[in-house]
């Protein structure tokens, strides 16, 4: 089973935050990396801060670098691209800042359960019904996005599991066919639960 995305419990200072003040300190950390980070050096003290607020909150080293594994085959093949066309310095700028922000949204995922995280959110946006928004919606709409992203992993490491175990090579065509055609069924059966929850409507 992935653990991407899950809500590791705990008692921690981190933990108890409310979540609504989570989401704005990972607002502010990731423009404050991206605006603030003009030297790969200023990587380093970030990296310190982020790994603090890791040991803070008391996550495993084996649940922190499952987070961040899924994204290393994306970092790089991003790496070679800014290597060759922008340079060294640009190219660990940006892999060092994707790299952090996706390691502080993984905290905040950790660390406060997803209905926590949408009722927050979903009192924040309640001023916008008057405009024809419904916070309810949306709400549903990032519930079903956290929980597709350990989904759509579990979906890539169960297909790679069965190409092993058959004794079959990697092979990028073999293995994104039954993920897409499994990612595609699996869709399919959330819509129909949807629909017969009125979800719909």
């Amino acid at each position: 089973m992935s653990t991407l995305g899950l809500y590791h419990p705990g008692d921690t200072v981190v933990h108890r935050l409310p979540a609504g003040a989570k989401v704005l300190a990972l607002i502010a950390c990731i423009v404050a990396i991206t605006v603030g980070v003009r030297q790969p050096w200023q990587l380093a003290p970030a990296a310190l801060l982020v790994g603090a607020a890791y040991a803070v909150a008391r996550i495993p080293v084996r649940a922190a670098l499952a987070q961040l594994r899924p994204l290393l085959w994306m970092l790089l093949i991003i790496g070679a691209f800014q290597l060759v066309f922008t340079g060294w310095v640009r190219a660990a700028l940006v892999c060092g800042t994707l790299l952090l922000s996706v390691a502080a949204a993984a905290l905040l995922s950790l660390t406060t359960r997803v209905t926590d995280m949408l009722d927050a959110i979903t009192t924040a946006m309640a001023p916008l019904r008057r405009f024809g928004v419904n916070p309810d919606r949306i709400a549903l709409v990032l519930a079903m996005t956290i929980r597709c992203i350990p989904l759509m992993s579990g979906i890539v490491q169960r297909v790679a599991d069965a190409r092993k175990a058959r004794g079959l090579g990697f092979s990028l065509r073999a293995l994104a066919v039954p993920v897409v055609v499994s990612t595609l069924m699996t869709a399919d059966a959330m819509g129909e639960a949807l629909a017969a929850r009125g979800a719909d409507d």
